[in-house]
């Protein structure tokens, strides 16, 4: 697995203006999260002015807009030391909607992190802005925002408007030094660096430099359009769209949106790319970057964004391929299948579906060898046939190839034999069945 946004006369608003002014004085607060505790299903987080703000598990009963998850995704430590540097990253709304928030995450630094400025946009292309479109974000209604070590900040309300599939320009000015950043090692999109403090700026003439992680930033959540949920899927670099081409969004979790934002009807979804690479399920990865097991992430990466209705879980190849059982043991079939119930009791306890994947072949890996192929295959029946999970993808049989079932079949194959590539992440997302997470 890989290593890796004037004063004018008094005069009375409509029901319109008034459910506006509402949402927009709901977004005032500064709201700072502990680490650990995240954004849990259907509770409250206490902000810095005393106001609280409620995110979690969507409410799809009545025909009221609903505050999804359209990016975010799960950080790490590791990441480098910032001074006197504007930060310019993507994010790729998977979902419409409007009244966006940003999550600033320090959930993995040791040091408070200062954040002088911080503005979005529409991408135009590459780091440039569409002129016009560019909005401040501010946190408690300030412009500047220190985030303790080991928490995380969401922004007040922006008044943007996104359509799915839409790109926005986040840009945060961090003075520094920042010390050690948390970040997104394999963002598979292109971020943009500055020299000095250039948010604002419309076009990407100081940004001389780029890389393809993401640093700081977590998270984008809107009130949809239409979308009723967010559909979050967890995982390992298969997930994070390793070997996927830059920029193109090109992961399995991109192609699901795609499917189900062109869907028929109004049951619309938001999306969330969860995956981080070489994550295991059972312990943490001693390459800091790829990061903490799923069982100390799941909580706060899955059940902790805005909307949250369903979680795809893919996760566990990472833990055979290695031998990584608990306590330094070597794995056994029981140790992980007892992982996935720990994760499965705890979404339902959040009230919050969760949807067994099957494990991709690996004959011709690294990862391979008779034993592993053998615990492979009992977690993949166990996953099947168990009932455990309130859903089943079985990637595995949609993957293999037809002449050898241990073998990704080499139209997906990225070269590596464990991840596909851009074509067998299509196949991915098309072997979902779009039912499991609209009924």
């Amino acid at each position: 697995m890989s290593a890796g946004f004037r004063p004018a006369a008094p005069r009375r608003l409509s029901s319109s203006g008034l459910r506006y002014l509402a949402a927009a004085l709901a977004g005032l607060a500064l709201t700072v999260v502990p680490s650990g505790a995240g954004h849990a299903s259907g509770a409250t987080t206490a902000s810095s002015t005393g106001t609280a703000s409620t995110t979690g598990t969507a409410n799809t009963s009545d025909s009221r807009p609903v505050r999804v998850s359209a990016w975010s995704p799960g950080m790490t430590t590791g990441g480098p030391s910032f001074t006197d540097q504007t930060i310019r990253m993507v994010a790729h709304s998977s979902v419409a909607g409007s009244d966006a928030r940003i999550t600033l995450s320090n959930r993995y630094s040791s040091n408070p992190l200062t954040v002088a400025a911080v503005d979005i946009a529409v991408q135009d292309s590459g780091g440039n802005a569409i002129r016009g479109t560019t909005r401040t974000a501010t946190f408690g209604q300030s412009a500047l925002v220190t985030v303790p070590a080991g928490q995380e900040a969401v922004s007040d309300v922006i008044p943007v408007s996104v359509t799915a599939g839409e790109n926005l320009l986040v840009s945060i000015y961090v003075p520094g030094p920042t010390g050690t950043s948390t970040w997104h090692s394999d963002a598979f999109d292109r971020t943009y660096l500055a020299s000095g403090n250039h948010v604002g700026d419309d076009t990407a003439a100081a940004f001389g430099s780029t890389t393809t992680s993401w640093y700081y930033l977590s998270g984008l959540d809107l009130v949809a359009t239409t979308a009723k949920g967010t559909v979050v899927a967890f995982g390992d670099s298969i997930t994070d769209g390793y070997n996927s081409s830059v920029s193109t969004y090109s992961r399995w979790p991109d192609f699901l949106a795609r499917r189900l934002s062109a869907g028929p009807g109004p049951q619309k979804l938001g999306v969330v790319d969860a995956g981080i690479g070489g994550n295991r399920v059972l312990t943490d990865v001693p390459n800091p970057w790829q990061g903490v097991s799923a069982l100390k992430r799941f909580e706060h990466d899955a059940l902790g964004r805005p909307g949250v209705r369903d979680v795809i879980l893919l996760e566990g190849i990472n833990d055979i391929g290695n031998n990584a059982g608990p306590n330094g043991t070597p794995l056994t079939a029981q140790d992980l299948i007892n992982g996935y119930r720990t994760l499965i009791n705890e979404a339902h306890a959040a009230h919050v579906r969760i949807i067994g994947a099957t494990l991709l072949p690996i004959q011709g890996n690294g990862y391979y060898t008779p034993t592993a192929e053998t615990l492979r295959q009992t977690i993949n029946q166990w996953i099947r046939s168990s009932g455990a999970f309130d859903g089943v993808i079985d990637f595995d049989q949609a993957m293999r190839d037809p002449n050898n079932i241990a073998d990704l079949n080499p139209v997906y194959d990225s070269g590596d034999h464990l991840h596909p590539n851009d074509t067998g992440m299509q196949a991915l997302a098309d072997t979902v069945d779009l039912g499991l997470l609209r009924s």
